[in-house]
């Protein structure tokens, strides 16, 4: 079917699953309601009936460098925004469900007899990462990420839960993969935001994929400086793990950056072919229309940010570029900026006044929270 990995788990209670009360409880899950789903603590409750859990992974690593290496090369003319690695290509979760589709369809030619079978991709009350540790396909890292020992963590994570009673991948008491992260702290350390409440323990709130994707609201002001060119979620936690060091590069073309024909005022950042998601011109994003953003951004998982998130945090990536006043660049981004701040949208006006600010434009100072 085209997986990297798969593997299978009994549809448990998971002991990971027993603290995620608690976690949603201490306010770490921020305007995600949609996590308290209590069908969440026990795969059973998800469906009548289940005894089994398909999980499989598909590396998504392409060859591009990482943000941590792009953002040494910022080029100040022409200041550029990060689009966390997952959303370059297609949307993960339609080529992943279909590719589960296909094999629950495999499943039904193979057993003959009645089975309900339901894929998830981060669709259902499922929690992905911790079935697929229990699939015995890695562990859970400090990051909170799934990481397998020969692939790293650039993994889109599915799952089928079935009636179907099979053969689990980690038989006869056998435990799931050890926790190789040792005494390494460099995710936590690099996180911006310190997003970690502690080792294994995220708070959303502070997360910067959170906050770029989820959050639909203002963005506290006091995080926006440690967010730098983030506009569509964050890979710095894995960006510094030494499990990624060597990770395999994906060959799928659908999850190679995108690239876009631009015309008109806003195709500023023509390529020979076009816009590429990797990097793109600041300026360029939140210039968008909203009808542009519908256009570029169908079947991509960034149309989940919606128009008027991305626009904001473009604002706030500009804002934190960092151009030389008095330079050209300067100039055009604030005239950019004023426009934003004139919008009828007070969410995008807001943001962008802020950016005004902390870049130092004439009607404004320098922001002072660095």
């Amino acid at each position: 079917m085209g997986f990297d990995l798969c593997g299978v788990a009994p549809a448990d209670a998971f002991p990971e699953l027993m603290q995620f009360s608690a976690w949603l409880e201490n306010g770490h899950a921020g305007e995600m309601n949609y996590l308290r789903d209590e069908r969440r603590v026990n795969p059973r409750l998800a469906l009548d009936g289940a005894r089994s859990l398909i999980v499989v992974a598909l590396n998504y690593n392409s060859a591009q460098p990482y943000s941590t290496e792009q953002a040494a090369v910022q080029d100040d003319a022409s200041p550029r925004g990060w689009i966390s690695r997952y959303a370059w290509g297609d949307d993960y979760h339609e080529m992943l469900r279909e590719k589960l589709n296909a094999l629950a369809a495999r499943m039904h030619e193979r057993w003959p007899e009645p089975f309900d079978a339901r894929a998830y991709v981060d669709t259902g009350p499922v929690v992905e990462r911790v079935a697929a540790k229990y699939a015995g396909l890695g562990w859970l890292a400090k990051n909170t990420c799934l990481i397998n020992e020969q692939l790293g963590s650039w993994l889109f994570l599915g799952v089928i839960l079935t009636t179907l009673e099979l053969e689990a991948s980690l038989r006869n008491g056998e435990a799931p993969a050890a926790d190789l992260c040792g005494n390494c702290t460099l995710c936590l350390d690099a996180c911006p935001t310190q997003a970690f409440a502690a080792p294994y323990v995220l708070d959303a709130r502070r997360c910067i994929s959170y906050l770029t994707i989820e959050l639909r609201g203002s963005i506290p002001e006091e995080l926006r400086p440690a967010m730098g060119n983030a506009v569509i979620g964050c890979d710095i936690c894995q960006d510094v793990c030494p499990w990624n060091r060597k990770a395999p590069v994906t060959g799928l073309a659908a999850f190679q950056p995108r690239r876009i024909a631009l015309d008109g005022e806003n195709g500023k950042e023509k390529t020979e072919n076009g816009a590429t998601l990797f990097a793109p011109e600041l300026e360029w994003l939140a210039s968008l229309t909203q009808e542009e953003f519908s256009r570029i951004f169908r079947g991509s998982a960034v149309k989940r940010a919606k128009w008027r998130g991305l626009v904001r945090n473009a604002c706030v990536a500009l804002g934190n570029s960092g151009v030389a006043r008095g330079s050209e660049a300067h100039a055009h981004i604030v005239a950019l900026l004023e426009r934003l701040a004139g919008s009828d949208d007070p969410l995008i006006a807001e943001h962008a006044q802020w950016a005004m600010k902390r870049l130092g434009a004439p009607d404004g100072s320098p922001h002072s929270s660095d």
